[in-house]
């Protein structure tokens, strides 16, 4: 049986949610394998609208099992309030229905701290971080002074990671004017929120290993976007971990081998959140009436997204670093209308075109897009189910799409509703 994982081939905020949950109806198990709660997916099923930014996708769906693999980090308190607000909505989640990877990295308060220090005090360049201690959290892991989920199983290993850890936090936060951290204060919440926590806990690696071979469908969820990678995004602006599908192997510990389909969610636009560069962002009427048609708003942060023209040099791109098999091409719907529409196809670097976007900053900054126009439709593709509910010139941008970026598209999206989706080909057939 197929097993596939789930990449946002842009800046994020493709809509992957939905997709996963599309396909979460295809798969047994759903496996987040990096990020943390900065990420968001919103789902609308049946008209109830679902915000998720820790919990896999596909704790929606009944007799599935959602996995937060190790390649997360994990806020523990800001968890146990999303599983709380996802029951009120009717979801049943367990410890049948949703594990964690014992040894995932926890995200402690002092980790917030940090980061909403740094970024309050960096005058040279704000990183545009979410603030919610993520970046923080992965410099831990490296520096091997990170909790992780087992350790909240036991007191006396619990106080030497605590200790460790406020070794180096404590120096940082004298640099920075903060106050050192209440050890105490901090064990003490860390053993209120432990029975809360540890009965998901489960050696990932070793359930995920018996699924596959019982002949299981795993579905891999990553969050963010390529183009976030730390290092195959627009460093510095990126998160701080692999957002690539490499990472969905050693996000859960199973072997590369495991994962036969890579899906690309591709926006039919693009679309950024905070700082860094973005070749074709709109800053006149087309920018603002994609903004206002998409609803561009963050569901973790709530800020409004940058907005612009389809980037084909930049999914191609990411298509190459991930190898990605077919995208999924979401929000069609929010092109009707437009009499023109561009493709970035290539960048002119004093002079010279390129198609591909180069690594060093300042030549990113010098990167003016190169356009190809074709002409919109007038007629609407929301809710469209089948080709034969598309407009010949919506099925021709999306055909050049294809051209362009060097991939087939395997699903397109027509609305945030689950069922408007038309399927091209079925990721998890063999």
């Amino acid at each position: 049986m197929a097993n596939v994982a789930v990449i946002g081939a842009q800046w994020g905020d493709e809509g992957k949610g939905k997709i996963v949950d599309w396909l979460s109806e295809r798969a047994d198990v759903i496996c987040r394998f990096q990020g943390g709660h900065n990420a968001g997916h919103t789902l609308v099923i049946d008209g109830e609208v679902y915000k998720l930014h820790a919990l896999p996708s596909g704790v929606v769906r009944g007799g599935k099992l959602s996995v937060i693999g190790n390649g997360v980090v994990l806020d523990p308190w800001h968890l146990v309030q999303e599983i709380e607000t996802i029951r009120a909505q009717g979801v049943d989640i367990t410890p049948e229905t949703l594990m964690i990877a014992e040894n995932t990295p926890l995200i402690l308060p002092f980790h917030g701290e940090l980061d909403r220090a740094r970024e309050g005090q960096n005058s040279v360049a704000k990183i545009g971080t979410t603030g919610r201690g993520i970046g923080p959290a992965y410099e831990d892991k490296v520096g091997r002074r990170v909790i992780r989920v087992a350790d909240l199983g036991d007191d006396a290993t619990l106080m030497l990671r605590v200790d460790r850890a406020l070794v180096h936090h404590n120096a940082l936060r004298a640099g920075l004017g903060l106050e050192p951290v209440d050890r105490d204060g901090l064990i003490a919440q860390l053993k209120e929120i432990a029975p809360k926590i540890l009965p998901y806990a489960a050696p990932v690696w070793k359930v995920l290993n018996e699924r596959r071979r019982a002949g299981h469908r795993i579905l891999f969820e990553g969050a963010q976007g390529a183009l976030l990678d730390i290092d195959f995004g627009t460093y510095p602006y990126v998160t701080s971990s692999n957002v690539i599908a490499g990472q969905a192997a050693t996000g859960v510990g199973i072997g590369p081998g495991a994962v036969d389909y890579v899906l690309g969610i591709v926006k039919a636009y693009t679309t950024r959140v905070g700082e860094g560069p973005f070749p074709t962002e709109l800053h006149d009427g087309d920018g603002q009436r994609l903004g206002e048609r998409g609803h561009e708003f963050g569901t973790t942060t709530g800020r409004k997204r940058r907005c612009g023209w389809f980037d084909a040099a930049l999914v191609r791109q990411t298509c190459v670093t991930s190898g990605v098999n077919g995208i999924a091409l979401t929000k069609l719907d929010v092109l009707d209308g437009f009499e023109t529409l561009k493709i970035c196809v290539g960048y002119d670097l004093d002079g010279t075109m390129l198609d591909y976007l180069p690594t060093a900053a300042d030549q990113q900054a010098r990167c003016v897009p190169v356009y190809e126009e074709m002409p919109g439709w007038t007629e609407s593709t929301e809710g469209a189910r089948s080709w034969a509910d598309l407009p010949a010139a919506a099925i021709k941008y999306v055909r050049r799409i294809e051209e362009l970026i060097a991939c087939p598209v395997a699903l397109l999206s027509t609305s945030p509703e689950r069922e408007d989706t038309i399927l091209v080909t079925d990721p998890f057939s063999d």
